[in-house]
């Protein structure tokens, strides 16, 4: 039997403003996060930093991003969705002009915390709690259409930016960049996000709400933010979410080495982490195709068990060329699905009508946890064994998010039964 809301007047419109709102995130992304690893030895060499000082920079933007993310998260629920990110959008391009004009390394610290309060009010958090408002019946496959060009972002920029670079030199090339902020994002966010609903439109009818105070479904469809903080579906999430970004932002970062070690040429050694954004969309792709004939639950489940199938393929088979090439490949299908996964379960386990704010009270944990994790590689690695403690740590942070996400889903999904 056809899904009738294929035929509603929403669900044609999910598709074009989807597709709209994805060219903001391509561009942002490629052109704040996926950057920095290109501006580091420039700006190494002429600010006389090193290694660790440089990094720092990027640790303070996601620093900077977490602790914006609560007031966007509940700027964009109470119906300010198109303020926030139209000035996050001027906002990022200020700063991309401002880290242009860098000559210290107290001013290249002060860009990337300025882009970094930038990040949490265009990137992906603001933008799924955005079509989660707009879609309540399908914001699932809205999320999942928003991801195709954001998975590109890395294999869109860091050759684009490489380019522009050795034309014109790195300052010169953030002007581009700005230049795409106020050109292209800004625009798109101010025409498309008119009409923004003031509140979560929720519907009793809808299979996906779920609740986790029966009187929820008597009373006040909008529960207050703080009464969800005392059911474990909450804490269950923020531990999966904050475990998942801890190895998905541990990895890239030592990803050439860890490839290194595994014997493959050098060709492959750079083809493959290249080839890992393609194999995200990939993955997104067969989401899109069969999400309406799995049941998402389930698909939930083992999606979450991609990612460390493929850290166990890794230790199993002893860091051998076929071993790296299984892993970089369910990782790849793993991070690409995670993303959706991440992006729709505090909305589906917990509550739609305050998911920007629920996701946003995650901000900072999660920053800590992306800012720290590389480092924690970082020492667990050694001459003697390699990355070999180093992949049985994300191993097991791995499983612990994968068991904390299936926890979340069976109490929710309990509650409401």
């Amino acid at each position: 039997m056809p899904d009738a809301r294929q035929h509603s007047p929403q669900a044609k419109a999910l598709g074009p403003f989807s597709v709209w709102l994805s060219l903001p995130q391509l561009i942002t992304w490629g052109s704040v996060f996926y950057t920095f690893s290109l501006l580091m030895t420039p700006l190494e060499a002429e600010l006389g930093m090193g290694r660790a000082e440089s990094s720092l920079a990027f640790s303070l933007a996601l620093l900077a991003e977490g602790l914006m993310a609560y007031p966007v998260g509940r700027w964009i629920d109470a119906g300010h969705e198109r303020r926030v990110m139209t000035l996050g959008s001027l906002w990022v391009g200020l700063g991309l002009v401002g880290h242009s004009w860098v000559t210290s390394v107290a001013g290249f610290y002060a860009a990337w915390i300025w882009l970094g309060l930038g990040m949490a009010a265009t990137l992906y958090n603001p933008a799924f709690t955005v079509v989660t408002r707009r879609f309540p019946q399908d914001f699932r496959r809205a999320i999942i259409t928003l991801t195709f060009l954001g998975g590109l972002a890395s294999t869109v920029f860091i050759p684009l930016f490489a380019w522009w670079m050795a034309l014109w030199g790195w300052r010169q090339a953030l002007w581009a960049l700005a230049g795409l902020q106020f050109l292209v994002c800004l625009p798109v966010h101010a025409w498309l996000l008119q009409g923004a609903p003031h509140s979560a439109p929720l519907s009793s009818k809808n299979p996906d709400r779920l609740s986790l105070d029966p009187a929820q479904h008597k009373k006040d469809p909008a529960l207050s933010v703080r009464e969800h903080l005392h059911h474990a579906p909450f804490w269950l999430l923020a531990l999966f979410m904050v475990l998942t970004m801890a190895v998905t932002s541990a990895l890239p970062a030592h990803m050439i080495a860890l490839l290194q070690e595994s014997g493959l040429s050098p060709v492959w050694v750079l083809a493959i982490p290249a080839s890992i954004g393609v194999i995200q969309v990939l993955g997104r792709l067969v989401l899109f195709v069969f999400e309406r004939q799995w049941d998402v639950h389930a698909a939930n489940r083992w999606i979450t068990a991609l990612i460390p199938a493929g850290l166990l393929a890794l230790l199993i088979g002893g860091l051998t060329p076929l071993a790296a090439l299984v892993f970089v490949l369910l990782y790849g299908l793993g991070n690409g699905m995670n993303t959706i996964v991440k992006g729709t379960a505090m909305a589906q386990y917990v509550s739609r009508a305050h998911v920007g704010q629920l996701n946003g009270l995650l901000g900072l944990p999660i920053a800590l946890a992306r800012a720290t994790a590389p480092l924690i590689l970082g020492l667990l690695w050694s001459p003697e064994h390699g990355y070999a403690l180093a992949l049985w740590w994300l191993l097991a942070a791995s499983l612990m998010g994968t068991a904390a996400l299936w926890a979340a889903q069976r109490s929710a999904l309990k509650t409401r039964r």
